[in-house]
């Protein structure tokens, strides 16, 4: 392909191995799994977990490594290239993480004004009225957008600043970021886990997290929630993991990376969850309750549940804060740059811009869109978007690969690049995945979320909000990806040779 020689790269695997991991490691590991764990069964849950990771997880990334690497372009143009028709699915990944990207910049925010509150603990002894009102300054509602948080506003700007010095020259930037981010937020979580366990109570709240209830495998929510939760875990179907592949050299081992990056993701999953749950079983016995009264999840996890447990550790507490905070800055960092790139790279493919004009344009628009996350109101709109899109836009996206590869192409066609220079070489166990328990799993999680949501609505919010804020910022995403699909390519793009199973296709193709 005739742009493959001018194609950026990677400066090495490490810095490529860190890029994934450092997309896949953020907010979602330290506030997120432990309380799935927790919910889904303790020590149990992590059955079906490893069974999703190497039936969903290991798979998707090897796919999409694959596709990147081979195809030498970000989602859109990669997707082209196997199919002109296809073009608007790498589009559609791309969007999405753009909306990810706004509304998680707004997150990042809290996370820098909380680090500086740590020096003090600034929330004082009312963490909760502390963060929705003292800080947010948090509307009734979602349709009562208020006005600017001028602290969130200035942490926006920062983060806007610093991620176009760190991106827009090249992709070098990226992968030296990642190099020093990576380890250094390796070694912060490492001393809340040591510290964390040597807390009294510490042993309660592990208890109450890893004590396995079996009887939870035989409920299919379970096993659900495991797949669901993999899949946003490793930063699946939102072109991140396609579009830093595409920065490989072609004749790259893939296998063996997508192994690494998916574990090592896992890893620090547990490790996080061990580190959360000694803190929680600390809060606890200080407040004479169980380990189960103070486990919580989010943003009520981050924000408020620690600060608190913070309060109870006298002059500790504010080495802890200061860390922990920090942590969450660095992890969400190198997840929001990975979106950043996903989201901009394939507009300056197909319009053939520069790499700093494009970012100078994602920065100034992302700053201007994350604004609405600064107001009175930005919390519940961030909540209702980051539902649809996590429940509905990502998994449809990751059930149309699978069931385009799968079932329209050829997944032999896929398996013989992973394993051409791989040192794993994958089986026809890789296929079985693509075509049929990653299309049975994610369509029934996308149906049970619809079910849901019919029945019970969600967190309360009225269904002008929901329509608003979550179904039409899908719907949206979908015409855009089907209007930039109708637009020329500015550099030529050869339809790569993707075989098709025998009897569909014709000429070459059919074969």
């Amino acid at each position: 392909m005739s742009d493959v020689a001018e194609r950026q790269q990677w400066g090495s695997k490490a810095g490529f191995l860190m890029s994934a991991i450092g997309s896949a490691v953020g907010l979602g590991n330290i506030w997120r799994f432990p309380y799935v764990l927790y919910e889904q069964g303790g020590g149990a849950f992590l059955i079906p977990y490893l069974v999703a990771m190497f039936t969903a997880a290991i798979p998707l990334l090897v796919l999409e490594y694959t596709i990147g690497s081979q195809m030498r372009g970000t989602s859109a143009l990669s997707w082209a290239r196997i199919r002109a028709k296809y073009e608007w699915l790498g589009w559609l990944q791309a969007f999405f993480a753009g909306c990810i990207m706004v509304y998680y910049s707004a997150i990042l925010s809290w996370a820098i004004s909380y680090t500086r509150f740590a020096f003090t603990m600034a929330w004082g002894d009312d963490p909760n009225g502390f963060f929705f009102g003292s800080f947010l300054k948090l509307s009734d509602g979602p349709m009562q957008i208020g006005t600017v948080n001028l602290a969130v506003l200035a942490g926006l700007v920062l983060l806007w600043g610093s991620a176009f010095l760190v991106c827009s020259r090249r992709v070098r930037g990226l992968e030296k970021a990642n190099l020093i981010m990576m380890p250094a937020l390796f070694i912060l979580m490492l001393i809340i886990i040591i510290r964390g366990l040597m807390l009294p109570g510490a042993a309660a709240g592990l208890n109450t997290l890893f004590t396995p209830d079996f009887h939870a495998m035989l409920n299919p929510r379970v096993w659900l929630a495991a797949y669901g939760h993999v899949f946003f875990s490793c930063s699946l179907a939102s072109g991140v993991m396609v579009t830093y592949s595409s920065y490989l050299p072609k004749k790259s081992e893939l296998t063996n990376s997508a192994c690494i990056a998916g574990f090592s993701n896992s890893f620090f999953e547990i490790l996080c969850a061990v580190g959360v749950f000694s803190i929680l079983g600390f809060m606890a016995g200080q407040q004479g309750v169980p380990a189960t009264e103070v486990a919580t999840s989010g943003i009520g996890l981050a924000f408020i549940a620690f600060p608190a447990g913070f309060n109870t550790m006298g002059n500790l507490g504010v080495f802890f804060s200061i860390t922990f905070f920090f942590a969450l800055v660095v992890g969400g960092y190198t997840s929001l740059l990975s979106l950043m790139e996903a989201f901009i790279a394939p507009f300056t493919e197909k319009f053939k811009i520069s790499r700093r004009k494009g970012y100078a344009i994602l920065c100034s628009l992302g700053f201007a869109a994350s604004i609405l996350f600064t107001t009175n109101g930005g919390l519940y709109i961030l909540d209702i978007a980051d539902f649809f899109i996590n429940n509905f836009g990502l998994v449809l996206v990751g059930l149309l690969e699978a069931f385009i590869v799968g079932w329209l192409l050829k997944t032999g066609y896929f398996r013989e690049l992973a394993n051409a220079n791989s040192y794993f070489k994958f089986g026809r166990w890789w296929d079985a995945c693509i075509r049929f328990i990653i299309p049975i799993m994610l369509s029934s999680t996308i149906m049970l979320s619809i079910r849901n949501l019919i029945l019970n609505g969600y967190e309360g919010y009225p269904m002008i909000a929901m329509i608003l804020y979550g179904a039409l910022l899908i719907a949206l995403c979908f015409v855009f990806s089907f209007v930039l699909q109708s637009k020329g390519w500015a550099i030529p793009v050869q339809t790569a040779e993707v075989q098709l199973p025998p009897g569909r296709g014709k000429g070459k193709e059919g074969k």
